[in-house]
């Protein structure tokens, strides 16, 4: 019998320790969001070249994590003495050359580190406030009768959007590299020739699934307030539906040019469909008529957040089909992947009478406590 007295409470246990930590996670306002390293090689007619990388330079300075509130990481910044400054700067010089490597026919070439944004207005008037600025100039020489050019940054940095342009080649190749992954070979005697359908999928179908796991933490908890509101399936491959239609047509309208709406107003929008779906689990563990609809609507939205992502790539027109299906495939499985773990974690005591008032209840309220949070923070920001 006490056995059975326990069981809910260990099954709440195990579905906390996983939805919490999410639920601990939003990111402040205010912040650099790099959600790609932003990379531009231009191979010069002198022979030289000049590696251009966008990034969060005030926050590798100090060795902190991504996504701190730029005014406060600015203000340490300014904080250090002269000497402290300059010695911070070559560490960072030293992390650039030591997690980044352009390699001539599988040799490293040495690199010249420079930060030519700082002590400037790019710097000193950016739209949140900077020290270094955010663009880490890496140049060197293109050895004499190279044939191949590759580049690689570490995991240290986000995803790589990468852009090769050589100044006698008519067109620039443009290329996503997962964390660590090392780009597909740039052959500097020939233009580019259009890569295979199979080399541009894979990049954008990995994208899209990081998209929603790990890093779509609003979209993790649209999905788990799907997943709460009934212990039965056939409702949530309604909901599931409903969304998948809608944010699949928004994205691709979005990325056509036909929609378009700015992020200040789209962000609090999804933080403010996550509370309705989760205050509606409160009420109700049924799958009313309108719930669909309402969902549909939602999906509308969340597929011009995914746009987001697309149109900062800027994938080129040849590759642009391929980059959209594929994506938008990754964000598909990320949300089963959600579903499959919310299953597994819960899935047998969905049919228990004490799971609503144990799990589905108390993590609907948390959802919505935390999505209320996001609103107000976004409307504001």
């Amino acid at each position: 019998m006490s056995k059975r007295r326990r069981q809910p409470a260990s099954a709440s246990a195990r579905c906390w320790g996983w939805l919490l930590p999410l639920l601990a996670w939003p990111a402040p306002a205010g912040a650099h969001d790099f959600t790609f390293t932003e990379t531009l090689i231009v191979i010069k007619h002198d022979g030289t070249f000049v590696v251009d990388m966008t990034c969060d330079l005030d926050e590798l300075l100090l060795g902190l994590p991504p996504g701190q509130e730029s005014a406060a990481v600015a203000a340490q910044v300014r904080a250090l003495p002269p000497d402290e400054l300059e010695a911070a700067i070559e560490r960072l010089a030293e992390f650039f050359r030591r997690r980044v490597r352009v390699i001539f026919d599988g040799t490293p070439a040495e690199l010249s580190i420079s930060f030519p944004e700082h002590g400037t207005p790019l710097a000193e008037n950016a739209a949140l406030p900077t020290v270094l600025g955010t663009t880490a100039r890496l140049s060197g020489r293109v050895p004499p009768g190279a044939r191949v050019l590759v580049f690689r940054a570490s995991a240290a940095f986000p995803p790589v959007a990468l852009t090769i342009f050589k100044h006698d080649h008519e067109r620039s190749r443009r290329e996503i590299l997962g964390k660590g992954v090392e780009s597909a070979e740039y052959l500097l005697g020939e233009p580019p020739a259009e890569r295979r359908v199979a080399a541009v999928a894979w990049p954008f179908l990995l994208l899209g699934f990081e998209h929603i796991l790990p890093e779509g933490v609003d979209h993790i908890l649209f999905v788990l307030g799907l997943y709460l509101l009934s212990p039965r399936l056939r409702p949530l491959l309604w909901q599931v539906t409903a969304f998948t239609v809608a944010h699949t047509a928004t994205l691709a309208l979005s990325m056509y040019g036909i929609v378009s709406l700015p992020a200040r107003v789209v962000e609090p929008l999804i933080a403010l469909s996550i509370v309705y779906v989760a205050v509606e689990n409160l009420v109700t563990q049924e799958l009313k008529w309108w719930r669909p609809m309402v969902v549909f609507g939602f999906g509308l939205l969340h597929g011009l957040g995914f746009a987001g992502v697309l149109t900062e790539l800027a994938p080129p027109r040849s590759e642009f089909a391929t980059a959209l299906l594929s994506f938008n495939v990754g964000v598909e499985l990320g949300q089963l992947a959600v579903i499959g773990l919310a299953l597994l974690l819960t899935g047998w005591w969905r049919g228990r009478d004490w799971y609503r008032g144990r799990i589905a209840k108390p993590a609907s309220l948390a959802i919505a406590a935390v999505a209320l949070f996001w609103t107000m923070e976004r409307m504001i920001s």
